[in-house]
């Protein structure tokens, strides 16, 4: 493979509107990947999709009352508590309509993190950024002749055209609509680069704004140059929270229940609860997990997920005790208890749950063993003050392990190329999974590369950013 050279990335990012105020650190080479773990990651994609299958036979189960298991009894219905909370009526009717049955994310992309044990799941997105950034860094990697980047020959592209379109699966070329809030501006210039692409494969493909959308009789149609054009797949990049702010949305929901419109993802608040995760390990569940996944993905899920527990401040009984960590070496009462935690029992991650302005970009994350003990403990109240309408998830930290990857040096003006040098850091690894006729494709993968010194990784200027390439191995 031969390397990029910095002169090559610069301008290269600096020619493409998507990035516009964006940076971050440069590196002359793809992440690499050895076979053995793009088979995993195969695997981990097939996992996640029988994960959400089960997660929606959970939900709708809960919320009928109905009995989660083949043999023995087991009913939870404050799964579905959990997982409606605080959101609109509406909104949970929409989720449990039957037309809406076995309805999926297309788009799938877990957070992984690389420890010494092997990768460690943290969230599961099915709205998720990077989309056209990692598209377009497989593309300009894969032109320093490294025919082994991982979603080579714009597989992420036309895979995720592949999804949208199998929504309309009597119609050849079906018109999608990439609608982007206000709210999710900041990906708007990766949505429009998609869609121009896709225009030049010759798909009806075009990136909107909500209040371009108007309803024709039951139908969703758009502006274009005069002509009104029907809408047959509109692919939301907004999160739930926003809907209230989509003006549009009386028309969208309309042109959905007269099937008019396919709706990706589907507006399903339960398949974006970040408290899922939390279910997968809940005591009370481990049956019916058991039953619901195959022993494959099973096995895949349990290694992959951190202890997470869903941080529900409802009162005990004096002597019962929370499924939780423990703080001070004692079990829990109340989650009020982690505040005497000490630093090292602090190994514990605080995030909002979902269906909020700050579930996303780690907004709202309070890793426990750094920050202060006043921090940690305005992470629990807050936590337990927001969880009438908002729940938040404990979830276990693990530690990504220090590796090392080429970085170029920050150049200085007039100094010429600055050399690449071999830097620590830790990695997170974004794949990307396009559902097509019910299989994950796996279509290429962000690398977030971060100093060793940065707990929490995400993208962030001091970060590289790359695709990755599959090596032997």
């Amino acid at each position: 493979m031969s390397a990029l050279s910095f002169e090559t990335i610069h301008a290269s990012l600096a020619a493409q509107p998507l990035f516009e105020a964006k940076t971050w650190q440069l590196s002359p080479e793809a992440w690499p990947l050895t076979a053995g773990q793009v088979a995993q990651l195969e695997a981990i994609g097939a996992a996640c999709v029988e994960f959400h299958q089960a997660l929606e036979t959970l939900y709708l189960r809960s919320a009928a009352g109905k009995n989660l298991l083949r043999n023995k009894p087991l009913l939870a219905p404050w799964v579905a508590d959990y997982l409606d909370r605080g959101k609109p009526a509406a909104l949970v009717a929409h989720a449990r309509d039957p037309r809406n049955r076995g309805a999926l994310p297309p788009v799938l992309r877990p957070d992984l993190l690389l420890t010494d044990e092997g990768w460690v799941l943290t969230e599961l997105d099915s709205v998720p950024g990077g989309i056209g950034l990692t598209a377009f860094l497989n593309r300009l990697y894969a032109s320093a002749r490294s025919p082994a980047i991982l979603g080579a020959d714009d597989a992420m592209i036309k895979n995720f055209h592949a999804a949208l379109a199998a929504l309309r699966p009597g119609q050849r070329n079906p018109l999608i609509a990439l609608v982007v809030s206000d709210e999710a501006a900041t990906y708007r210039p990766e949505m429009q680069w998609l869609a121009h692409q896709l225009q030049l494969l010759g798909k009806r493909v075009f990136c909107l704004r909500p209040e371009d959308i108007f309803p024709l009789e039951n139908a969703l149609f758009f502006d274009a140059g005069g002509n009104p054009e029907k809408i047959d797949v509109l692919y939301r990049f907004f999160e739930l929270f926003d809907l209230a702010n989509v003006r549009t949305q009386k028309f969208i929901f309309e042109a959905w229940a007269a099937g008019e419109v396919a709706i990706a993802p589907p507006m399903r608040a339960f398949q974006e609860e970040k408290l899922a995760l939390a279910l997968f390990h809940h005591h009370l569940l481990q049956d019916y997990w058991t039953e619901a996944l195959g022993g494959g993905a099973l096995k895949i899920l349990r290694a992959l997920i951190p202890p997470s527990w869903i941080m529900d401040p409802a009162p005990l009984p004096p002597g019962a005790v929370l499924d939780g960590p423990r703080a001070a070496g004692r079990a829990l009462n109340d989650w009020r208890d982690l505040a005497a935690a000490s630093q090292k029992e602090r190994d514990l991650i605080i995030k909002i749950s979902g269906y909020h302005e700050t579930a996303w970009g780690a907004r709202s994350v309070v890793l426990g063993s750094d920050c202060s003990r006043e921090e940690w403990q305005q992470g629990l109240e807050r936590a337990i003050a927001l969880a009438a309408e908002n729940l938040h998830v404990l979830q276990a930290y693990k530690k990504p392990r220090r590796t090392e990857h080429p970085v170029f040096e920050p150049a200085v003006e007039g100094g010429g190329s600055p050399p690449a040098v071999s830097k620590p850091g830790r990695l997170r690894l974004c794949p990307y999974y396009f559902l097509v006729e019910g299989r994950p494709r796996l279509s290429g993968a962000l690398a977030t590369f971060c100093p060793p010194d940065k707990k929490i990784i995400h993208g962030m200027q001091d970060a590289a950013l790359l695709p990755c390439r599959i090596v032997p191995g």
